[in-house]
């Protein structure tokens, strides 16, 4: 998915939910046998690639021993190969910036040649703080912590999964939510590992090969964290890309292996598929503008107003359960017929009859492009697309494929209606995907924007870090 030109970010646009393959992807792996405990990593380093394992190896040495085959400079106190950067990326160290991309990275001293925790060092050698290098890698360095004294050990992301665990309590503590976002990545000060929970099952995403390296490592308290959390099954997803291709695996770190979980989001009970599902099963940021959705719906029908739903890229519909238990009647369409027996499954656990809603199995442009020839209308129209830019080259036929879904949207938004509009791409900021929905690229100047939003608390982010502001929904009437 380059999105390089027009035709690819169109064929993204046709697929369940964000990146990635839909349900029932066939290049999918499943490991449901808990992984042997290897032995313990070697106080020598080199960490080897791809070194993963559900063992609590002793992690103390990465504060106080390099590792990598470079010898520290005199005077490295902290014993770790050091990665100078430019006076940019110091910069945006200092301000919380949790990403060092490789052409801020010097090439003397020379980094690392394999995943190792290093030192941050400017061009004038002062120390900066310490974090993951990733030699093959656009992000050179995921940094950890910041300061002269800065040290990574398996003691820092305990106590930073640790204070996010706690958070989460707060927010969730009265039980009518049981799925969402454990440890954020990046928001939590954790770059790379995201851990997302559903109900007594965690489901662990590592993003990098140098974090998956060297995760047997930082997470060596994870199993004891989560069970004392009510845990009782931890699952790893990987997925592993080769030119075109992505192998996806699934393996149980700990406990008994699930397949599928019942939830709840606000009370309102949903199914999620544990080893099909996209990301870690669910796309769990979507949670309060589902209710949004529902409430929306809800409030048009009290007031006598139209609410024919059409939910687009419908994935397991979770925007669709909410309308359908608001009242209104609602029309699902996603490529992927797996998803939408997910969505039904759902609507059945609610309560909801399935015989008032329809279920579509169809490329949304060309069905769109269907409904407008048949006059069909909708008064409430949800879109929530796959990411259309996967990088910033991407950008330009991302923002041209936006305006051209959003146009067929209005097309088939009846008058008086409300049109739901979502993003999820990092590369497309709030501002420019507003460009794509004001009258020029909807074709119609009777809509105002009501409200914008962005990702729930669950998944914070940095001020420092607009890539963690990704997601944007914008509600027009």
């Amino acid at each position: 998915m380059k999105g390089e030109d027009g035709a690819q970010v169109e064929r993204i646009s046709t697929r369940c939910g964000r990146e990635g393959g839909g349900l029932g992807a066939p290049d999918l792996a499943v490991n449901t046998r808990p992984r042997r405990t290897p032995p313990k990593v070697p106080q020598a380093l080199p960490v080897q690639r791809n070194a993963r394992s559900q063992g609590r190896p002793d992690a103390s040495h990465l504060a106080n021993t390099h590792m990598s085959s470079q010898t520290p400079s005199q005077g490295n106190r902290s014993g770790l190969p050091k990665v100078a950067v430019n006076r940019h990326g110091v910069e945006a160290v200092r301000r919380g910036h949790p990403w060092i991309f490789k052409d801020a990275v010097n090439v003397r001293p020379a980094p690392p040649r394999e995943a190792s925790v290093v030192q941050l060092v400017s061009e004038g050698d002062e120390p900066v703080g310490c974090g993951v290098f990733d030699p093959d890698s656009p992000i050179a360095v995921r940094v950890w912590v910041v300061g002269a004294d800065a040290r990574l050990d398996a003691n820092a992301f305990t106590e930073r999964l640790t204070r996010a665990l706690a958070m989460r309590r707060e927010l969730f503590g009265d039980g009518a939510t049981t799925a969402y976002r454990l440890l954020n990545g990046e928001g939590d000060r954790t770059p790379g590992f995201v851990l997302d929970r559903y109900d007594d099952v965690a489901v662990l995403r590592v993003d990098g090969e140098a974090a998956r390296a060297l995760s047997a490592v930082l997470t060596r308290d994870l199993e004891r964290l989560l069970r004392d959390a009510g845990i009782t099954t931890l699952i790893e997803r990987t997925s592993q890309r080769t030119g075109k291709s992505e192998t996806k695996s699934v393996d149980v770190r700990f406990g008994p292996p699930r397949a599928s979980v019942r939830v709840s989001e606000h009370g309102v009970p949903f199914v999620v598929d544990l080893i099909r599902g996209q990301k870690t099963g669910a796309f769990l940021d979507q949670r309060e503008n589902r209710r949004r959705v529902g409430e929306l719906v809800a409030r048009r029908r009290q007031a006598g107003l139209g609410v024919r739903v059409l939910n687009l890229f419908s994935y397991t519909g979770g925007f669709s359960q909410r309308a359908a238990l608001a009242g209104g009647t609602v029309t699902s369409v996603d490529v992927a017929t797996n998803a939408h027996g997910t969505a039904q499954e759902s609507f059945k656990l609610a309560g909801v009859d399935l015989t008032a809603h329809a279920f579509v199995t169809a490329d949304a442009f060309a069905w769109l492009a269907e409904q407008k020839k048949k006059g069909n209308r909708w008064d409430v129209v949800i879109s929530d697309p796959p990411s259309f830019a996967p990088s910033e080259r991407a950008k330009p036929n991302a923002i041209s494929a936006y305006r051209g879904l959003h146009r067929a949207c209005a097309d088939v938004l009846a008058p008086a209606g409300m049109f739901v509009a979502a993003s999820c791409s990092s590369h497309v900021s709030a501002e420019d995907f507003l460009t794509t929905l004001d009258d020029s690229a909807l074709g119609r100047s009777d809509l105002r924007l009501l409200d914008l939003f962005g990702p729930p608390a669950d998944h914070p982010t940095l001020p420092s870090f607009p890539e963690g502001r990704y997601l944007k929904l914008a509600v027009l009437a």
